[in-house]
């Protein structure tokens, strides 16, 4: 990951030290934690719907948020203000980082947005006791034959997820080809194509 990381600094160097997990101060209060992961811009904006959608139909529940990027971050920040209780960047797939990001928040579930594929994290997560889904999930075929490469470990890595939630039949059938049980992948509307038809069922009302 060294070399990586010299390459991309400028991408990871913002919250450095929360991506080894170091978080503010988050106190429990014995209500379940969603953790929700959206990377990027695109996927914090992608997320607005279903966080609020969390917040009506699960009051007693606590959501935080993570993001990769550091415009994603402060995207999360601002949109998200006042819906949820943390705000933070995803940790850096290591155990020793993943496990303290993992005690700090404790979730009861984790929610991926689109198809982010972190083996140790989703590893760790589940043997922690969380619920793993991936929402709104998309795989292209030039991901899929990447990932192709390594099918024997993604069929390890996708055991530990309880459940796929795909833009299409083709993205789910990619996940399944890789490993996924197949009760576990359905496919929906992606995000943007509900908020589409939802904005034009409301204009005929």
């Amino acid at each position: 990951m060294t070399p990586l990381f010299l390459m991309r600094r400028q991408k990871y160097v913002s919250g450095f030290s929360e991506r080894l997990g170091n978080y503010p101060e988050f106190v429990h209060d014995g209500r379940p934690v969603i953790w929700l992961h959206a990377v990027s811009v695109g996927e914090a904006n992608a997320a607005r719907p279903l966080v609020d959608e969390i917040r009506r139909r699960y009051p007693g529940h606590r959501v935080v948020i993570s993001t990769t990027t550091r415009t994603g971050q402060e995207l999360a920040r601002k949109i998200f203000d006042g819906k949820a209780d943390a705000v933070f960047y995803f940790p850096f797939d290591w155990k020793f980082s993943v496990r303290r990001a993992l005690e700090h928040f404790k979730p009861a579930a984790v929610l991926l947005m689109e198809t982010e594929i972190w083996p140790r994290f989703i590893r760790e997560a589940k043997t922690a006791g969380a619920r793993v889904a991936i929402v709104n999930g998309r795989l292209s075929q030039r991901s899929y034959s990447r990932y192709a490469w390594i099918k024997g470990m993604m069929r390890r890595v996708l055991a530990d997820v309880d459940a796929a939630l795909m833009q299409g039949a083709g993205d789910a059938n990619r996940l399944i080809s890789l490993g996924l049980a197949a009760a576990k992948a359905k496919a929906t509307k992606p995000v943007k194509k509900q908020n589409e038809a939802a904005s034009k069922a409301g204009k005929k009302a």
